[in-house]
This record gives C-alpha cells, structure tokens and sequence, in this order.
C-alpha cells in the first residue's frame, strides 16, 4: 500500500520547536512535490508549505513564512518540516502529501486536491 508516514508531532511550549518529518511506503519521493498541511480543531484543513522535487522551489502561507521551513533529502527519501516560534494558533494535526505532477515554487502552490498520496497525520500541540 502505498502512503506516506509522518512523525515528530508532539506537545511544545510556546516559542519552541519541532521538526515533522515525511517519509513514504511503497515509493520514493524524489518524483515527488510535497506539501504539509494542517488542520485545527473546528477549522478547514490548510495548506501551509510545499517544496518542488529538486527542492529549488518553495512556497509558505503567510502565517508560518520566517518560523517554519520546508525541506527535503532525496537520499534518504524524506522531506521535513522544520517548526520554530510555535505558537498556540500552531496547534493542529499536521499531514504531508506528495503530488506526481505539479509544481511549487513562487506563486505556485498546488491545491490539495492536486495530492496524490496522504500521510495520517502527526498531532502537534503548542501550550505551556
């Protein structure tokens, strides 16, 4: 079965960090944009970040843009999310998804319906 597993979710006062990683089951990523989203308690999931096969191109929502970044090692099939500044309104369960074809970078940000495979989330919860 093909999937995606994510890990490093966890509980972390307000100001600290977390780094989620993304690693798949059945393929490799390195064909692969990948995006994280997030969704919190009583609100609509949201795409926060994606990063392009090759990692040259990036994209973040406004509200994580400068506290969160989006990496990706092909090597070792796994892409990250490095999570710093946490705050309160950071608390969700935080999912990863690869997309087959799109592109990111820029403007362009694929929509989650672009989304091929899906990860079961990993939950993070920021408060002290």
């Amino acid at each position: 079965q093909l999937q995606l597993v994510e890990a490093g979710g966890g509980l972390v006062q307000p100001g600290g960090s977390l780094r989620l990683s993304c690693a798949p089951s059945g393929f490799t990523l390195r064909s692969y944009t990948i995006g994280w989203f997030r969704q919190a308690p009583g609100k609509e999931r949201e795409g926060i970040s994606c990063i392009s096969t090759t990692g040259d191109g990036t994209h973040y929502k406004d509200s994580v843009k400068g506290r969160f970044t989006i990496s990706r090692d092909n090597a070792k099939n796994t892409a990250y999310l490095q999570m710093n500044s946490l705050k309160p309104e950071d608390t969700a369960i935080y999912y990863c998804a690869a997309a087959r074809y799109a592109a990111c970078g820029g403007r362009l940000y694929p929509p989650a319906t672009t989304y091929d495979y899906w990860g079961q989330g990993t939950k993070v919860t920021v408060s002290s």
